[in-house]
């Protein structure tokens, strides 16, 4: 006999158009592939498929929002409730006035970077190094060589849990290094308009170029990792306190902080969320033990343990 939970979950599916999984592996959908199953995984088709999803779904259902999965650490037991990815369904550009961009949460960094320099502007360069989405830029304030996103950002759009789509302003939110503190809880962001400043396109071509050549040669940028693992204290780099406690190379199994950057933590094939777990808690006694300094994680941890 079907529980009036199953109906409700059934009757939801049939009025979507997006994909909707069950019991996905979210290292799948994770950059440093690991990560146990999500109960849901769903992809919209596009914002309206979106807007209807959440305003039939159930308010008892945890709502977990994924773009590229760059800055998320899943844990091995999975995560309850639904996951909602954008990337695929929320990946509208498009110029805005002489100067501006609007861009949907879906759309990865290095496309509005590229976007913004064929479109003869610029400001957007930075965005190159933020291997996430705009939605995940937005969330934490997210940066690269010296320039975060809100920096550029006029207005945002947020959607509730109900589907109302809201415009905000950046006062409407509290936003700092790598934080962004939303006037309600239960909105996420669902696009935003940039402004940037008229520019050279050849100019801006080869500041991207030479940002990207930047990061190759300090980053690990071909092994599975999340970018950077902490925040930068103040006045000091986490990289650094990270070193000078001889951390380089250290391993937990398959998860090793990497020769090449210390800040990042590398899946060396075969790594699981607990291990690179344990070697982010280990990271961080090491340096407060050293450095009195209390290192705060960046990276979204989440789900639970097998």
């Amino acid at each position: 006999m079907m529980t009036a939970a199953l109906k409700h979950q059934v009757d939801t599916q049939a009025m979507i158009r997006g994909e909707l999984r069950y019991d996905e592996p979210m290292s799948k959908h994770t950059s440093w592939r690991v990560g146990g199953p999500a109960d849901q995984f769903y992809t919209p088709a596009d914002r309206d498929d979106l807007i209807c999803f959440l305003s039939e779904l159930s308010p008892n259902v945890p709502v977990t929002w994924a773009g590229l999965g760059s800055n998320l650490l899943v844990r091995d037991g999975g995560i309850r409730g639904v996951i909602i990815a954008t990337h695929r369904a929320l990946n509208e550009i498009h110029r805005l006035g002489a100067a501006g961009i609007y861009a949907e949460a879906g759309v990865p960094g290095a496309r509005i970077a590229r976007y913004s320099v064929r479109a003869g502007l610029s400001g957007a360069e930075f965005f190159a190094g933020i291997p996430g989405t705009l939605g995940g830029a937005l969330a934490m304030n997210a940066g690269a060589f010296g320039s975060e996103t809100w920096q550029v950002v006029t207005a945002a759009e947020t959607v509730d849990r109900s589907g109302r789509v809201h415009r905000r302003l950046p006062g409407e939110f509290e936003i700092g290094y790598r934080t962004v503190v939303a006037p309600r809880p239960n909105e996420w962001f669902i696009a935003a308009e940039l402004n940037l400043s008229p520019g050279d396109v050849a100019a801006g071509r080869q500041r991207i170029k030479t940002l990207l050549a930047k990061r190759a040669q300090t980053q690990p940028i071909r092994v599975p990792s999340a970018g950077s693992v902490f925040r930068n204290p103040p006045g000091d780099y986490a990289a650094r306190l990270i070193e000078s406690c001889g951390m380089k190379g250290v391993c937990e199994g398959r998860a090793c902080v990497s020769q090449r950057h210390a800040n990042f933590i590398e899946n060396r094939g075969g790594a699981t969320a607990e291990q690179i777990e344990v070697l982010v808690q280990r990271v961080q006694r090491e340096v407060l033990e050293k450095h009195g300094v209390l290192l705060e994680p960046e990276i979204r941890i989440m789900g639970e343990r097998k």
